[in-house]
Parts: structure tokens; C-alpha cells; sequence
């Protein structure tokens, strides 16, 4: 039996690695700023960079599988110019309110559920326990406390319900990526414990 010992850390894709526009033309993407130096930190203390993104626009028709590619190499040249390797980058494709038939159910990968952490959780043999989940929604909180890590929220003004419930609650809360990373590596070994 393998055992899980690499830690992750999770990242939302829109509003907090990169700005929340219409991200459809890969050519237009930009890291937010000081996201670079955030996951360079992450990296170099030893956690695995894991993108989860929702994309209900496959399950709406309004761009494909290949636009979504297209975006994740973008993603990967970015960071390899800034020396950071990508170890996964998760998408859920479907909602069930969309136009797409194959896309258009409910799944077990949207946020909030913990489809896509816990998928690269087995797929890179990660301690959940050690994780983290980065996002700037609650759905985001949600989905790494249901997988089982600790979270941060980029209060970004993204997060427009605020529904403070006790599995949609962050752990901590952060201006940004830079200041979510910092705190993750300068937390003491004692305080990591759920």
C-alpha cells in the first residue's frame, strides 16, 4: 500500500490565481499580482501546486475541452517561466442547469463538493490532512473542509452570499495569495493540527 505523503496545496483558478475577467482567450491571462512570488514560497517548502477550477461554461456551450487545454498551458508556460512547476490542474465541467448534455448533471466534483481534491488526493498520493484549499468563495472553503484540509479565503469581494455556516466557514482569511502563502509556510508545526 502506498503511503500519502506528499502535501498540496489547492488553488481556485478565477479571482484568485488569476483576475476573475472572462478568461476564454489564453493569450489575455495573467497571474494576479504577487501570485508568483505566493507559490514560489509554497513550492519551495514543499507543497504540490494543484489547480481545482469550476468551468460551467463546458456544461453551457459557451467554450470547449479545447479552449480549457488551451488555458491549462498557458497556466503551466506562465509558471515555468517563473520556475514553478504545476502538479495538477483539476476542472469540473458540468452544472446541472446547463445546455450541454454530457455536462449538464449533478456531479461530485463541484465545488463545493471535494470531487477534484479528493481525485488528486489519490492520483498523487497527497496527506489531505497536510493540505491546504485556497480560494476567494465559500464554496471553495466548503470543498477543502469536506475533503478534509485547511482553508484560507481570499476576501477579494468575490464572495457575495456570505453564508457562514459552520462547513462553509474559513479556517483563516487573507487580502491575497501572497498573504495566504506566507501564513501557510510560517505556521508553527504544533498549530497544523486539526
Amino acid at each position: 500500500m502506498l503511503k500519502n505523503n506528499n502535501k498540496a496545496v489547492f488553488i481556485d483558478k478565477e479571482g484568485t490565481l488569476i483576475p476573475d475577467l472572462p478568461n476564454t482567450d489564453p493569450s489575455s491571462i495573467t497571474l494576479m499580482d504577487g501570485a508568483a512570488e505566493a507559490l514560489r514560497m509554497l513550492a519551495k517548502t514543499g507543497y504540490r501546486i494543484i489547480i481545482v477550477a469550476n468551468q460551467s461554461g463546458l456544461a453551457y456551450g459557451y467554450y470547449t475541452i479545447e479552449v480549457i487545454e488551451r488555458i491549462k498551458g498557458t497556466l503551466q508556460l506562465l509558471l515555468a517561466k517563473e520556475e514553478i512547476p504545476l502538479h495538477g490542474f483539476y476542472y469540473c465541467p458540468h452544472h446541472p442547469k446547463g445546455i450541454v448534455p454530457q455536462y449538464a448533471i449533478h456531479c461530485w466534483c463541484r465545488k463545493p463538493k471535494p470531487g477534484m481534491l479528493l481525485q488528486a488526493c489519490m492520483d498523487q498520493h497527497i496527506d489531505i490532512k497536510s493540505s491546504w484549499m485556497i480560494g476567494d468563495t465559500l464554496d471553495d472553503m466548503e470543498a477543502g473542509k469536506k475533503a478534509g484540509c485547511k482553508t484560507i479565503l481570499i476576501d477579494n469581494g468575490n464572495e457575495t452570499e456570505w453564508n457562514l455556516t459552520r462547513s462553509r466557514s474559513p479556517q483563516f482569511t487573507s487580502a491575497n495569495l501572497k498573504e495566504a502563502a506566507h501564513h501557510i509556510t510560517h505556521q508553527p508545526i504544533a498549530s497544523l493540527v486539526m
